[in-house]
């Protein structure tokens, strides 16, 4: 029983080196792939050696590197946030957290890369590439802020001109209304016009015919009394030569007599006025 248990602790004893050697086999074959820039194939590696060790902080480390190098930022970043949780050692929890901010800036995640920056030059603050990216970082969300301000600009100017040119349409197709409203108008007032310019040549017409009637009516009935004055001359009865003569100087006479009253009476209208200015007198 005691052999047994001796063999066993033999055995272990032994294993523990081998372990250890299969585990920085893994992460040199895993470091040369990576500068190859064969990063998929040293992922494998780094896993391999995670497998062998699972608290193997250079093969977890390492991993994230080969993560982030082929763009599988949410797996790198996992990465390396579960080792800094467990972190004591300021240097390393420095290179974690330049990582985490580097992995958060390809993400485009500024304001929490800015952090990481500053949370890596807590723990290692004389590191200029840090210092760099964290500048770096900034610019970037300051440009961002500068291209959001412009666009919210770009966005507003766009807003006004899209008011404006729906005002002009407005304007436009109130134009066009009103043109078209007048065009009906004065349509309906040259209609109305017409209208009244045909009744009144309708009305003319009428005055005119209801003239022309009147003056063919004149006429026929001028005709008409000029034919009976034609008939009355024709019925009345012809005198003879000698009884036209007496009847001349029967008129003659009756004239004359007319003319000596006359006379009469103005020579008796002058004596009368003269006595009238003697008696005054």
């Amino acid at each position: 029983m005691v052999k047994m248990l001796i063999t066993m602790i033999a055995a272990v004893v032994i294993s523990l080196p081998s372990a250890a050697q299969q585990e920085r086999k893994f992460i040199r074959g895993g470091n040369d792939l990576f500068n190859k820039q064969d990063f998929e194939k040293a992922e494998v590696e780094y896993r391999k050696a995670l497998d062998t060790e699972v608290k193997s902080y250079e093969g977890a480390f390492n991993l994230g590197d080969a993560l982030y190098k082929q763009k599988k930022f949410d797996e790198a970043l996992q990465q390396f946030q579960s080792l800094a949780q467990n972190e004591k050692d300021k240097e390393k929890l420095g290179e974690l957290y330049h990582n985490i901010g580097n992995t958060l800036l390809a993400m485009n995640k500024l304001d929490e890369s800015i952090e990481a920056y500053k949370q890596s030059l807590r723990n290692r603050p004389n590191s200029q590439e840090t210092k760099y990216n964290l500048e770096f970082a900034r610019k970037q969300k300051q440009d961002q802020q500068n291209q959001d301000q412009n666009q919210d600009q770009n966005k507003d100017q766009q807003d006004q001109n899209k008011d404006q040119q729906n005002k002009d349409q407005n304007q436009d197709q109130n134009k066009d209304q009103n043109k078209d409203e007048n065009k009906d108008q004065n349509q309906d007032q040259n209609k109305d016009q017409q209208d009244q310019n045909k009744d009144q040549q309708n009305k003319d017409k009428q005055d005119q015919d209801k003239q022309n009637q009147d003056q063919k009516d004149q006429q026929n009935k001028d005709q008409q009394n000029k034919d009976q004055q034609q008939q009355d001359q024709q019925a009345q009865p012809k005198i003879s030569k000698e009884d036209a003569k007496r009847l001349l100087e029967a008129l003659e006479a009756d004239e004359k007599k007319t003319q000596e009253k006359v006379q009469k009476d103005k020579v008796q209208a002058q004596k009368a006025k003269k006595m009238k200015i003697e008696k005054n007198w």
